[in-house]
């Protein structure tokens, strides 16, 4: 059989005029093949050589139990194997496959808050570079759920005493504090979740949310959508706020990101509420931020007190009394001081160090000291003991018997 091209050159040379012998005689080929293909007028076709599938005798039985709402294909293969199906999976697979009920995606069903009800928060990690050397900041956000007002704070650590003094950096900047905080298991806050799965809160942060006036709320585990809009606000930190960012150091950042807050973040015109947050944020109704005396009794660190009279904090070195050596203290910051407790009483106020790795002595840190050079510890005696009294004998004694003389 002639190819489609072949037929095509048969019919253009048939048209310039060449007869069919000239034809044969260029082509090699036969002339009563040239005359069969020059009158059909059509091209020739392959014939298919496709076998008919091995599934076909049973593709009436599978359509049967799909309409039942079988369609798992290892079920399907055991049962066709009974009455004489050979083939492999794969081919039941592909013919199942288009013939699948389409899944439907899981509805979410979009949680509004009213205004002034709930504020979401959560910790974001970011990186940046510090000569050679890579350094790693934590990014408390908090968003409210009515307006999507926005703060946001860059910190060197998340612990308690960092959150809750965010918190009151937050409401102060919001102008206000919600009814209810939204968090994830948060390590400082949820402590764990009892036999029923409801959240085991830290004691101090327990005592500092209702002292000041809101109600922590922990979402439910492995449901990250429930703080979405925290969420969503840390990925329009990432992509808006933070490339290209320069910095001197972290009071500098947080200068910046306080700048970005009143006047990209919170100006912009919300993509969900298609409103600006700064507007919305006077519909909240939030209540008033609460005095900075319900908060400072919270926050504290405890550190201990080395031997030589020093606590370490906020990466430099603050003295305290020489009888505080080797005991537990709470220490805290405090409007430019640190303040050191022993036993809930404050023991020392020192002026904050301005460059870390500075060492602030305490007037009077060694009053009451032992002085002088103590003096060495006595060494054990030693005895020594007299020499055992042996017999002495002559030699000649030892000659006789290594001789075996008598």
């Amino acid at each position: 059989m002639l190819g489609g091209g072949k037929v095509i050159e048969l019919h253009q040379m048939k048209a310039k005029g060449m007869s069919i012998r000239e034809i044969a005689r260029q082509t090699g080929h036969d002339r009563n093949t040239i005359w069969k293909y020059l009158r059909s007028g059509e091209l020739p076709r392959m014939k298919s050589r496709a076998r008919p599938s091995k599934l076909e005798p049973f593709k009436e039985h599978v359509r049967v139990r799909m309409a039942e709402g079988l369609f798992d294909c290892n079920r399907l293969v055991a049962e066709l194997r009974a009455p004489g199906y050979v083939g492999g999976k794969t081919i039941l697979k592909d013919f199942v496959k288009p013939l699948r009920p389409l899944a439907k995606p899981k509805a979410v069903v979009r949680f509004e808050t009213r205004p002034g009800e709930q504020a979401q928060v959560d910790f974001g990690a970011f990186r940046y570079r510090d000569g050679d050397r890579a350094v790693s900041v934590w990014a408390f956000v908090m968003v409210l759920s009515y307006s999507r007002a926005l703060y946001v704070e860059f910190c060197p650590r998340q612990d308690l005493s960092t959150l809750i003094r965010c918190h009151a950096h937050a409401f102060e900047f919001l102008c206000g504090m919600p009814e209810e905080v939204l968090y994830d298991d948060l390590k400082p806050v949820v402590r764990g979740r009892d036999g029923q799965g409801y959240p085991i809160w830290d004691r101090r942060f327990e005592d500092f949310a209702w002292t000041v006036g809101f109600r922590p709320r922990a979402c439910k585990p492995y449901r990250a959508q429930t703080k979405g809009r925290v969420e969503r606000a840390i990925r329009y930190l990432r992509e808006n706020f933070w490339p290209a960012r320069t910095l001197t150091s972290l009071d500098d950042l947080n200068a910046q990101v306080r700048a970005w807050c009143s006047a990209v973040a919170n100006q912009r015109v919300h993509g969900t509420t298609g409103r600006r947050p700064v507007e919305m944020l006077t519909e909240e109704g939030l209540t008033p931020p609460p005095d900075r005396a319900k908060v400072t009794p919270f926050i504290f660190e405890e550190r201990p007190a080395s031997r030589d009279g020093y606590v370490s904090f906020g990466g430099s070195r603050y003295g305290v009394s020489c009888h505080l050596a080797g005991k537990t203290v709470d220490v805290r910051e405090l409007d430019g001081h640190v303040e050191v407790f022993f036993e809930g009483a404050r023991v020392a106020v020192l002026p904050k160090a301005l460059v870390p790795g500075t060492i602030v002595p305490f007037p009077g840190q060694w009053d009451g000291a032992p002085m002088g050079v103590p003096k060495p510890p006595r060494l054990a005696a030693v005895l020594r003991l007299p020499e055992p009294d042996v017999e002495t004998r002559p030699l000649a004694v030892y000659e006789r018997l290594a001789g075996g003389g008598r």
